[in-house]
């Protein structure tokens, strides 16, 4: 069978999608980006993450966010990027944003985890294997390793950019406090952390209140929020009982516990406060991510191009009226998951 060539919509950039600055830096990001975490794996037909991957980037999502264990399994959406990369995208590296991440658990024994060099620099390496790139956009400490020094894992983030595997940095879920450390630290020797990556959506809201966003902002990062649907909640997947194909059905990272009644009427609320805005509820809950002040961009995960198609209207409505966000807030504060 012979493979289809790829040439990209020439009216890509003219379509809507917007453009945001990375903190100080001189990077621009599309307001959504494509996240890799647990649709393009193994299990996903690899035509239908080609598809998908083809859609974004003829919509103007330049950015696709990956780590070294999404899935499943561990490295295999990796391989599903650098597969499609290598028969689609080498024409346009020059226009993507790429982004891989190494800090949770990916092989046996002592060095297959956490936030050491010797962890960091073997992850990048098989990174950019499975991906089939010479670099990295932007590599991630994925996770703050509370016992390797922070000192440790920053350097092994400043040397990654000196060697040329990445042109920037970033770290993900980090503490405050240990944030602010890593943002002197990077500054200091010349490679500025350029974005931020924690969870931000309607029903945890914790960036918010604790003063993570405000602290990302002042230090001249950019923000990129994930999970901004909280695994479907906060769309009409769960409206009307709790489908077989479902995260909460599969159990994993959602229970079928947690769709109780209680939360059907308070999502149930919400997506009448979208379907006045005319939206859908998951466009909606989008489009409160990206009202917010800091944020960058916004990650977004799809099994399908009609998820994606219809995630991608959400950029068309990013104000809201005192008196939407004043009902939004008083249903979204009583949820709890």
């Amino acid at each position: 069978m012979i493979e289809d060539i790829y040439k990209a919509y020439p009216r890509r950039y003219d379509e809507g999608m917007e453009y945001r600055r990375s903190g100080r830096s001189g990077i621009l990001l599309p307001e959504l980006s494509l996240g890799f975490w647990h649709n393009f794996g193994e299990t996903s037909p690899l035509d239908r993450s080609k598809e998908i991957m083809r859609f974004a980037f003829d919509h103007g999502i330049t950015s696709f966010d990956l780590a070294n264990n999404y899935g499943p399994g561990y490295g295999t959406a990796e391989e599903t990027f650098g597969f499609v990369y290598d028969k689609s995208f080498r024409p346009y590296r020059d226009e993507m944003f790429v982004a891989s991440k190494a800090g949770y658990d990916m092989w046996p024994g002592p060095y297959g985890n956490w936030g050491s060099r010797k962890y960091l620099m073997a992850s990048i390496d098989q990174s950019l294997r499975r991906t089939q790139l010479d670099y990295f956009d932007v590599f991630y400490s994925h996770r703050y390793d509370p016992e390797t020094p922070l000192e440790e894992t920053l350097q092994a983030l400043v040397d990654i950019v000196r060697m040329g595997k990445a042109l920037y940095v970033g770290i993900s879920r980090w503490p405050v406090d240990a944030a602010r450390f890593a943002f002197d630290y990077l500054r200091t020797r010349d490679v500025p952390c350029l974005i931020f990556q924690d969870r931000l959506n309607l029903i945890d809201r914790r960036v918010i209140a604790d003063g993570t966003l405000e602290c990302v902002r002042e230090n001249g990062s950019g923000f990129i929020a994930f999970s901004p649907l909280a695994q479907g909640v906060l769309t009409n997947r769960y409206l009307h009982g709790i489908p077989s194909d479902s995260r909460a059905m599969q159990q994993r990272f959602l229970k079928t516990s947690q769709i109780n009644d209680d939360l059907v009427v308070k999502v149930s609320s919400l997506n009448d406060i979208a379907l006045r805005r005319g939206q859908t509820l998951a466009q909606m809950a989008l489009s409160w991510v990206l009202s917010h002040q800091g944020v960058t961009s916004v990650i977004v995960g799809c099994s399908s191009v009609s998820q994606l198609a219809d995630s991608l209207k959400a950029v068309e409505a990013k104000s809201f009226s005192d008196e939407e966000l004043e009902a939004i807030e008083t249903i979204a504060s009583n949820i709890r998951l």
